[in-house]
């Protein structure tokens, strides 16, 4: 299938364990480019995506699970455990058709697990800047996340269902992160 999403999701979803996976305690009081989270709160936040995309792959209702996931003692452990029932909905290749209700609208399962590439790889960015670790980022993977994420998150109308800040300009030769960062609404 020429449209399946879901390699380049699956290499979202490896990078941003490896990250979740290295993260140290000292690092979760770090602040995020998102203003609003510091790591503790990101990770808490990474755990929600993870869950909210299979939900919505499974037909369920991503907005019955709060957009930041607290109480978890042990992120790497609650990761993979999200982790293995996600890979067995991916593995099923009717996803692809299901139509998803995703916080923004409704989709596609196509559509549904190439915006959620978008968010991880994005999040890894958040994550890896704040924890210092930027050389440990797939750049093949920013520079093939970046064009869909100019085409489904608009550059304009930011805030409310697009919760973005407005896109922060950046050199056009920049590193795809930067370029993929700054279209988020974070400095790089």
């Amino acid at each position: 299938m020429t449209n399946d999403p879901r390699a380049l999701f699956v290499r979202a979803l490896d990078q941003t364990q490896q990250l979740v996976d290295t993260t140290g305690p000292d690092d979760l009081v770090l602040p995020t480019p998102c203003d609003e989270y510091d790591v503790r709160t990101l990770l808490g936040h990474l755990l929600t995506v993870v869950a909210r995309i299979d939900l919505a792959l499974n037909g369920g209702d991503p907005l019955t699970i709060p957009v930041v996931t607290t109480g978890v003692d042990d992120v790497p452990a609650a990761w993979k455990e999200r982790r293995v029932a996600l890979d067995a909905t991916l593995a099923d290749d009717a996803v692809l058709g299901r139509t998803c209700r995703l916080p923004w609208g409704t989709l596609p399962g196509a559509a549904a697990i190439a915006a959620y590439t978008g968010e991880l790889t994005t999040h890894s960015w958040d994550l890896a800047k704040a924890t210092g670790r930027l050389d440990e980022l797939d750049d093949a993977l920013a520079t093939q996340v970046l064009p869909m994420v100019r085409q489904f998150v608009p550059a304009e109308q930011r805030g409310g269902h697009v919760p973005f800040a407005p896109v922060v300009p950046v050199a056009d030769d920049a590193v795809p992160y930067d370029q993929l960062a700054g279209w988020q609404g974070r400095r790089p």
